[in-house]
């Protein structure tokens, strides 16, 4: 059964430690509710603008995410940053902000250290949707939830790494699970997503997701949050084109460390405040 990859365990990558950053830089949030509603709102404004340059999508995209990010950790802000968006835009933050509640709080406690992982660029964003769509029209398992599974495991297959409980690849399937429902590799992109639409519709999907969902990982914090960004993909095209460039972060100590392309490590060591 894949569970989520919050904590993971990868075995030694050849390439060492790296802290390079992406070329857009890394966006910070605001710091007060009323400046962070004005984040949201220019930056979900831009990703729905179909003008938009893809450049100018993914700084959006980005800032939209640690925006979310910070309104996770700060419930009373809600009704001000909310006050601060038009209506059509309130539902999109509710959505976006459970996901990032639920999903914390399947973080039982903040490591003291970095992960042994390494973070790769995901693949071209037409690839995946083909995957995806290749995974709906094979099972009936609605692509946008195949996204959305993709989303919360790896970041769309920005994590490479092996989780504690032994699950690999973009879909973070259990060997076990790979022999019952996966064909071919299952660190390939499209045979480890066409394996999870396999699985998901031998319990349920899509006429039962949220049970599919559940036995994908079985607490109901999972199953909201894969559903809450799904609903977002399927209300808005624009909103997968945006999920797709939400990088890796990772909650510690110290605060939410972001992990850029490139980012190794063989072996778990301790974050320090140069990391933030």
């Amino acid at each position: 059964m894949p569970p989520s990859a919050g904590a993971t365990k990868a075995p030694a990558p050849t390439s060492p430690s790296s802290t390079t950053s992406t070329s857009i830089g890394r966006p910070r949030a605001a710091a007060d509710p009323v400046a962070l509603g004005t984040q949201i709102r220019l930056a979900e404004g831009t990703i729905r603008d179909a003008d938009t340059t893809p450049i100018a999508l993914a700084a959006a995209a980005r800032t939209q995410q640690v925006a979310y990010r910070a309104l996770v950790l700060h419930p009373e802000w809600d009704a001000q940053v909310a006050a601060g968006l038009p209506s059509e835009l309130r539902t999109v933050m509710e959505a976006n902000v459970t996901a990032g509640r639920e999903l914390r709080q399947l973080v039982r406690k903040p490591k003291d250290t970095l992960p042994a992982w390494r973070i790769v660029e995901p693949e071209p964003i037409d690839v995946l949707r083909k995957a995806y769509e290749a995974g709906e029209a094979a099972y009936g398992v609605p692509w946008e939830y195949l996204a959305a599974v993709n989303l919360t495991e790896t970041r769309m297959g920005r994590i490479r790494g092996v989780s504690t409980a032994g699950a690999r690849g973009p879909m973070q399937f259990l060997p076990s699970t790979w022999e019952a429902y996966g064909q071919g590799d299952i660190e390939n992109t499209q045979d480890a997503i066409v394996a999870a639409a396999r699985y998901l519709a031998a319990n349920g999907a899509p006429e039962r997701m949220a049970d599919a969902l559940y036995r994908y990982n079985p607490t109901p914090r999972y199953v909201h949050a894969v559903r809450a960004y799904a609903t977002q993909m399927e209300a808005d095209e624009r909103a997968f084109q945006a999920y797709y460039h939400w990088e890796v972060y990772y909650a510690t100590t110290l605060g939410d460390v972001l992990l850029p392309v490139g980012f190794s490590l063989a072996e778990p060591r301790p974050v320090t405040q140069a990391d933030l």
